[in-house]
């Protein structure tokens, strides 16, 4: 996945967790709705400013929206968690506590 679409995603995530709208976001940052939705789409890239201004109301810093680690692919996600369960006896127990409880 391209970084405009994982960056996309990301602040999607973001605001939906801060439970904003697009509008409400668009027109902090002084933009159209679609133009953000563009964004969140992955179709267009923010400008600095406008990103700036995004990171803001969402009140977030930037490392945290460009933590791309939850949307890597399912095999690869499933390979580094069994290597961390193989290290770790007591995390396999609590990731199969955790299995049990989503089950």
């Amino acid at each position: 996945m391209d970084i405009k679409k994982l960056l996309g995603k990301r602040l999607q995530e973001i605001r939906k967790k801060r439970k904003l709208t697009q509008e409400q976001v668009a027109e902090f940052v002084d933009i159209e709705t679609v133009s953000l939705s563009n964004i969140e789409n992955g179709r267009y890239f923010p400008t600095a400013e406008n990103l700036d201004k995004i990171l803001a109301i969402l009140k977030v810093r930037p490392g945290e929206v460009f933590n791309f680690e939850s949307f890597l692919p399912q095999e690869e996600l499933i390979k580094e968690m069994l290597e961390e369960m193989q290290k770790d006896e007591n995390l396999t127990r609590l990731m199969y506590k955790f299995f049990l409880c989503v089950k």
